[in-house]
């Protein structure tokens, strides 16, 4: 086992080793989404202190990922300190006028469109006007966004010509959601070419696998000179794009039959492939996928978080056949309190073995070397959100089982 590679204390092993149950499931989602509000929930607001990153906090991508994490949690089991907690945080970044604290659109950061998603679900219910026009500022900078020239979106300004697995989550939802709620003809085109780009120039066609990122100019130094794509498959990259194909069929209209069965069709078959590289003595997912047991690789938490998450709600929604796939999904839940998992003296959890950030660019090589050396965290919301969410799929997946 790698150096790195953390165990469960015998506290977390003996708690987690209760029988798998719906009840067991939401326990778990809770009982995280109490320990970090006793920790930093409410830290994420405008204003707050990001303790990972130790910054100052912005609207991005992990604030919106936890408020809806608690968000659906809130659906499956009400809790007032979790609604206000969103509202709270949420709240904070959107102004009178719409304005958004912390936002500059001219950046072109895909990133920051994310935390739009609470944004959406915020004004379909309360139908305030100053979240439709924040959310209205998100989608201008999608119209805008630079692209490259079949039109898959960059991934920043900063990062031209460049299109990035973990983009996809971060903008395509989000677009889906607000075509959906605010136009009377949703367009669907722009979502499909997203998908289509990264289904074809992106995945590896011997394995199936994704690469984390492609040049279309084949000019950063990660990038191959005849494919521009990167080198190697990261796991939490694969994670974002299995998320955002369950969630965007969410707002792909019925009557978009055509739109609606490519996407399917990549379900099941990123299903098989993530499914095929599981670890089979844990049921988690190592962070180069491929390339199990090798020098520092480590069984990480985030994708790890993000695939349960996948293989639940995708299983939830019929996208995947239960026979198929329901002890997998199982599997790899059990396989986050395992070997993940590790609970406190006071009570709280941790979630451990997070990666922090794998970019490219700006002096990170993508070289397999790269992956293994950014640091490992507790607690980071890229995890901490998945872990949530899945716990809630999960819930109602095994619930429904009777």
């Amino acid at each position: 086992m790698p150096l790195r590679q953390r165990l469960s204390t015998a506290a977390s092993r003996a708690q987690t080793e209760r029988p798998l149950t719906a009840d067991v499931a939401l326990d778990w989602s809770r009982r995280l989404a109490d320990s970090e509000l006793q920790r930093k929930t409410l830290d994420y607001a405008f204003g707050g202190f990001d303790q990972i990153r130790k910054r100052p906090s912005y609207f991005e991508y992990t604030t919106g990922m936890v408020m809806q994490a608690y968000d659906e949690l809130n659906l499956v089991a009400p809790d007032a300190r979790y609604a206000e907690a969103v509202e709270a945080v949420m709240g904070s970044f959107v102004n009178d006028d719409g304005s958004i604290n912390g936002y500059v659109q001219e950046k072109y950061n895909i990133d920051s469109v994310r935390a739009g998603t609470m944004l959406l679900r915020m004004y379909e219910r309360n139908e305030k006007q100053n979240y439709r026009i924040a959310a209205d500022h998100l989608y201008a900078q999608l119209e805008q966004h630079p692209r490259t020239s079949a039109g898959a979106f960059w991934h920043k300004k900063i990062y031209p010509n460049q299109v990035w697995l973990d983009g996809v989550y971060m903008g395509i939802p989000f677009l889906a959601h607000y075509e959906q709620l605010m136009h009377e003809d949703p367009k669907v085109d722009e979502l499909l070419a997203e998908f289509k780009l990264v289904n074809e120039i992106l995945k590896d066609p011997d394995t199936g696998l994704f690469y984390h990122a492609w040049d279309e100019r084949r000019q950063q130094v990660w990038a191959d000179r005849e494919t521009g794509l990167s080198g190697y498959h990261w796991a939490r990259g694969m994670g974002w794009l299995a998320m955002a194909l369950v969630d965007v069929l969410d707002f792909i209209p019925q009557e978009n039959i055509e739109e609606r069965e490519y996407l399917q069709k990549m379900i099941t078959d990123i299903a098989a492939v993530i499914e095929k590289y599981q670890d089979p003595d844990t049921g988690t997912w190592w962070q180069v996928i491929d390339m199990p047991g090798e020098r520092a690789n480590y069984r990480e938490s985030t994708a790890s978080t993000m695939f349960t998450y996948f293989f639940a709600k995708a299983l939830n929604q019929g996208y995947l056949p239960r026979e198929r796939y329901l002890e997998t999904a199982k599997k790899a839940y059990q396989g986050l309190l395992d070997e993940f998992v590790q609970v406190h003296a006071d009570g709280t959890i941790s979630i451990t073995d997070m990666c922090q950030v794998a970019g490219l660019g700006f002096g990170r090589d993508g070289s397999y070397e790269y992956y293994m050396s950014e640091p490992i965290y507790d607690d980071d919301p890229k995890g901490t959100a998945p872990f949530i969410t899945s716990g809630v799929e999960m819930y109602k997946l095994l619930k429904s089982q009777g």
